[in-house]
């Protein structure tokens, strides 16, 4: 495991601590309101990470261990009697071997996009992921939920939970606490609009019939067409 080059992170000066960099000065400039809450408010720091410095992939990669393997779940499982949750999970081959090792969870992700570019989409595998393991351990996906019809179809494809990402940040880099009461509040109108619109009333009556593929297609390779953006 090591960090992915999160180059926009290195344009806009996204290190610990944070640094101004020229574009921001320049965005800056015609809004006097920024510069004074800049100078009269503490400085922007990470509270859990104070003493540390450098950009966050140096961050992750010196808190990450290589050699980290499949053997190291039943340590964990020794010290922690509670549920263990695997995040960022990409393939279904990697679902079944978890679940047979003994985790309670599996989160499918692939961070964002920010590591791995074309890396694989977690809607796309969670259907399958779902008949193989979906039984015998909680299926979670995460990355790209930006609407709640994207929550709606991921519960229809058998997801137990979604996580939100950005949308919530967002929200609180708004408007602090209430921003996010705000993001809440719209993914709620989101999902409950469009449970309407499929004529259902509970989450549990959502299947997979529910999820239509609308296919956006474009030329591979080797000619074959290739569908994108599932949508509910």
């Amino acid at each position: 495991p090591v960090a992915g080059a999160r180059l926009r992170d290195k344009r806009n000066g996204f290190s610990i601590p944070p640094q101004l960099t020229l574009g921001t000065i320049v965005n800056a400039i015609p809004r006097p309101w920024w510069w004074y809450d800049f100078l009269t408010t503490p400085k922007l720091e990470f509270a859990s990470l104070s003493t540390t410095g450098g950009t966050v992939g140096e961050l992750l990669n010196a808190a990450m261990d290589p050699t980290i393997s499949y053997d190291d779940l039943a340590v964990i499982r020794e010290i922690w009697p509670g549920k263990i949750v695997v995040k960022g999970v990409q393939n279904v081959e990697d679902s079944v071997r978890l679940v047979d090792l003994g985790v309670d969870g599996i989160v499918l992700s692939n961070h964002g996009g920010r590591q791995l570019d074309r890396a694989p989409v977690p809607f796309h595998l969670l259907p399958q992921v779902v008949r193989e393991v979906g039984r015998d351990a909680t299926v979670m996906v995460d990355t790209g939920i930006m609407n709640g019809a994207d929550i709606v179809a991921s519960v229809a494809l058998g997801a137990r939970f979604t996580l939100i990402g950005r949308a919530y940040l967002y929200g609180l880099m708004a408007g602090g606490r209430a921003g996010v009461d705000r993001t809440i509040q719209i993914l709620r109108t989101e999902i409950e609009r469009t449970m309407k619109l499929l004529g259902v009333s509970t989450l549990a009556e959502l299947e997979p019939a529910h999820v239509t593929q609308l296919h956006r297609l474009t030329r591979g390779q080797a000619g074959a067409e290739v569908p994108v953006t599932p949508r509910a």
